[in-house]
C-alpha cells in the first residue's frame, strides 16, 4: 500500500509536453529550471512516499472524531501537518511579498498530485489554504492581506471556503446567511453553512474561514452575496491572536470515503455574532468566491489524476505478486495474473488515461502561468482563452476517469480488493467524492458548452482543434513507426469538431437538448485532448530514440500511445453522436415513467 512518486513520467510530462523551459524564462520564473525543478520534485516525493502515504490506511481506518465543537484528526495527522509546513510546502506557488517561494503553477501541480496520491485526506486541508490564499492576494483589502497571508503561506494558519447551505448546495442564489454591519466597520455574520472541509482541526493555530453572506440591503439571487473573512480565533492589530470568534463547528459527516478530511457543519452567530472583514466590495462575493472555486476545481481534477495513479501502483504490484491460474498458451504451471490477458488490458487502460490525464493537466498549469506571466497581451489571453475551455474538462473529465480506474484498481484484486485491508477499495471510496466536489460533472459540462463554446461559437475550441491537427500532420510524417495513432486521433478531431459546431450552432435555439449531451461532450473532449497529448508524447519518445536514446522508457511511451489511442480514442465518434442525437431521445420519455 506504498507510493512512489513517478517522478520520471512527471518531469518527462514538464520538459516535453508542458513547455518547463518556456515557463522558466516568463518573467519571476526565471528560477524554475529543469535541474532545481526535478530536486524539488525528488524532494516532495520523499516526504509524500516517507511521511504521507503511511498515514493514508491508518487515517481511514481512525478517522477524525468531533467532541464539543471541536475536531481532534487522526494519529500523525498534526506532526506530519507541521512537518509540511515546516518544509515549506505550503508557500510553493504562493507570493513572496507575503512569504511566498512564487514557483511556477505548473510547478505545484506536478507537486500536489504527490499529495494527492499518496493521502488525500490530508491534501485537502491545503489544498482549501491555497484557493483562500489566491482570493485574499487578489481581493483583499492591503489590511487583510497583512493580517493573514504571511500566516497561512507559511502554514501556521489554515482556510475554508464556505458556499453550501442545508438549502442551498450549487444554486448559490438561496444563501440565506446574513451579515449586520458595525459601527466599527466589521461585520457580524450569522448562518449555517454545510459540507465544510477542514472547517475545524486540530493541525493549526488558527482557521480563516472565507464566507458568503448577504448584506440587509442585498438584491436577491446571485447579484446579492458578498463574501467575508471569518476567523476562528480574532486576530489583533499586533498579530497575536484575541477571542474566540462565534464560528464553531456544530458537528462533522459520516462519509463514505476520506474518512480523515472533517467535513464539517459551521455554526456562525449563535452567540452574538460572529466577527467578519468585508472582502473587496459588496454583493460582488459570488466573482471572488469563483477565484477559490476555479482553483479548487483544477485542483479536484488533480485529485482525479493522482488517486488514479496510486490505484494503478497498487494493482500492478498486485498482479505481479499474485499467482492464479495457467498461462492461455505457452506454461503449464500457475502464473502470475499479470500474465492474463484480460488483467494487462485493465493495466494497461489504467495506465494510459493516466498518462493523458497527467499530461493535460500540467499543459492547462503551463498555460495558466503563461497567462499571468507573459509579457505579451494577446499570449496572455490565448492561453487564459485555452486555460478556461479546459478546467471544466481537467476537473470533470479527471475525476469519471479517476473512478474508473480506481474501480479496475479493485477488479486486478479480485477478492481481495473488495476487502479492506488490501487498501484497493480505500482508492475506490475516495475517489467517488471527487467528481461531486466543487460542482458536479453536470455542472462543469454545462459550463463548458454553455460558456466556453457557445457563447463565443467555439472559437475557442477550433483554436485547439487546430493544434490537434498540427500533431496529427507530424504524427502522419512518422508513418506506420506510430501505428493507428493519427489515423484514430484524426478521426477523434473530427467528431471533437462536428460535436462542437452542433453545440455552438444549435445551443441558442433549443438549450435543453443540447444540454442533454453536455457530459458526453465533456467526455469527448477530455478524450480526444488526451489522444493529441499522447500522439505528442510518442513524437517526442520517437525523436528521442532516433537520437540514440536506448532507455525502455521511450519505447513503453509509444506503446502506451498506441494502446490509448486503440482503446480509448476509439470512443470518441460514438460520443459525438451521443452529443448530436442524444438529445431529443433524452427528452422524449415521459416523466411519470422516470
Amino acid at each position: 500500500m506504498g507510493y512512489a512518486a513517478p517522478v520520471k513520467d512527471m518531469m518527462f510530462v514538464l520538459k516535453e509536453l508542458a513547455g518547463l523551459d518556456q515557463v522558466a524564462q516568463l518573467p519571476g520564473y526565471e528560477e524554475a529550471t529543469s535541474d532545481v525543478v526535478e530536486a524539488i520534485l525528488e524532494e516532495a516525493a520523499k516526504f509524500a512516499g516517507g511521511v504521507l502515504a503511511p498515514l493514508n490506511f491508518s487515517g481511514d481506518q481512525e478517522g477524525t472524531k468531533w467532541h464539543d465543537k471541536e475536531v481532534t484528526m487522526p494519529a500523525g495527522f498534526k506532526e506530519a501537518y507541521s512537518q509540511f509546513a515546516e518544509s515549506g510546502w505550503t508557500a510553493l506557488d504562493c507570493r513572496p511579498e507575503h512569504g511566498g517561494q512564487g514557483l511556477p503553477r505548473l510547478v505545484s501541480a506536478a507537486v500536489r498530485e504527490m499529495w494527492k496520491s499518496a493521502n488525500m485526506a490530508f491534501s485537502l486541508c491545503p489544498l482549501l489554504t491555497n484557493g483562500a490564499i489566491e482570493a485574499l492576494e487578489l481581493c483583499g483589502s492591503t489590511e487583510q492581506k497583512q493580517m493573514y497571508l504571511p500566516n497561512m503561506i507559511s502554514g501556521k494558519w489554515t482556510g475554508t471556503m464556505n458556499l453550501t447551505e442545508p438549502q442551498a448546495g450549487s444554486d448559490l442564489a438561496a444563501i440565506r446567511s446574513r451579515a449586520e454591519p458595525q459601527v466599527d466597520g466589521t461585520y457580524k455574520i450569522f448562518g449555517q453553512k454545510i459540507f465544510i472541509t477542514y472547517g475545524e482541526h486540530d493541525m493549526a493555530e488558527n482557521i480563516v474561514h472565507l464566507v458568503l453572506a448577504r448584506l440587509p440591503d442585498a438584491p436577491e439571487g446571485v447579484k446579492g452575496i458578498s463574501l467575508f473573512v471569518v476567523p476562528k480565533f480574532l486576530v489583533r492589530a499586533d498579530g497575536s491572536l484575541g477571542d474566540r470568534n462565534d464560528a464553531w463547528c456544530v458537528s462533522i459527516e459520516h462519509k463514505l470515503g476520506i474518512h480523515a478530511s472533517p467535513t464539517c457543519v459551521m455554526a456562525f452567530g449563535d452567540s452574538g455574532g460572529a466577527v467578519g472583514t468585508l472582502i473587496g466590495k459588496p454583493n460582488e462575493g459570488l466573482k471572488y468566491m469563483f477565484i477559490m472555486m476555479n482553483a479548487a476545481r483544477y485542483a479536484v481534477g488533480l485529485e482525479g489524476l493522482a488517486l488514479s495513479e496510486r490505484a494503478y501502483q497498487q494493482a500492478l504490484a498486485y498482479a505481479r505478486e499474485r499467482v492464479q491460474g495457467r498461462a492461455i498458451e505457452g506454461s503449464a504451471a500457475p502464473v502470475a495474473i499479470v500474465q492474463h490477458p484480460d488483467i494487462r488490458r485493465m493495466l494497461m487502460t489504467m495506465k494510459a488515461q493516466i498518462e493523458a490525464m497527467r499530461a493535460l493537466a500540467y499543459a492547462v498549469a503551463s498555460a495558466h502561468d503563461t497567462a499571468f506571466h507573459h509579457p505579451d497581451a494577446a499570449e496572455r489571453q490565448r492561453n487564459q482563452a485555452f486555460v478556461d475551455l479546459m478546467i471544466p474538462v481537467v476537473k470533470g473529465w479527471l475525476t469519471e476517469t479517476g473512478n474508473e480506474i480506481a474501480y479496475l484498481g479493485v477488479q486486478v484484486h479480485g477478492g481481495m480488493g473488495f476487502i479492506e485491508e488490501t487498501g484497493a477499495a480505500q482508492h475506490m471510496r475516495d475517489a467517488r467524492i471527487t467528481t461531486i466536489y466543487e460542482g458536479t460533472t453536470g455542472i462543469q459540462a454545462n459550463d463548458l458548452i454553455g460558456r466556453k463554446v457557445a457563447r463565443e461559437g467555439g472559437a475557442t475550441l477550433k483554436l485547439v482543434i487546430g493544434l490537434m491537427e498540427s500533431t496529427v500532420a507530424e504524427v502522419d510524417k512518422a508513418g506506420a513507426e506510430l501505428g493507428d495513432i493519427g489515423a484514430n486521433l484524426k478521426k477523434g478531431i473530427a467528431a471533437l469538431a462536428e460535436a462542437g459546431t452542433y453545440i455552438a450552432s444549435k445551443y441558442g435555439a433549443d438549450v435543453r437538448a443540447v444540454s442533454v449531451g453536455a457530459v458526453p461532450f465533456l467526455k469527448l473532449l477530455g478524450i480526444v485532448a488526451g489522444g493529441w497529448m499522447m500522439a505528442r508524447a510518442a513524437l517526442v519518445a520517437r525523436a528521442r530514440i532516433a537520437e540514440g536514446e536506448t532507455d525502455p522508457f521511450y519505447a513503453t511511451k509509444i506503446s502506451t500511445a498506441v494502446f490509448y489511442a486503440a482503446h480509448v480514442l476509439v470512443a470518441a465518434p460514438g460520443l459525438a453522436q451521443v452529443v448530436i442525437a442524444g438529445g431529443a431521445s433524452g427528452l422524449a420519455i415521459p416523466e411519470d415513467l422516470l
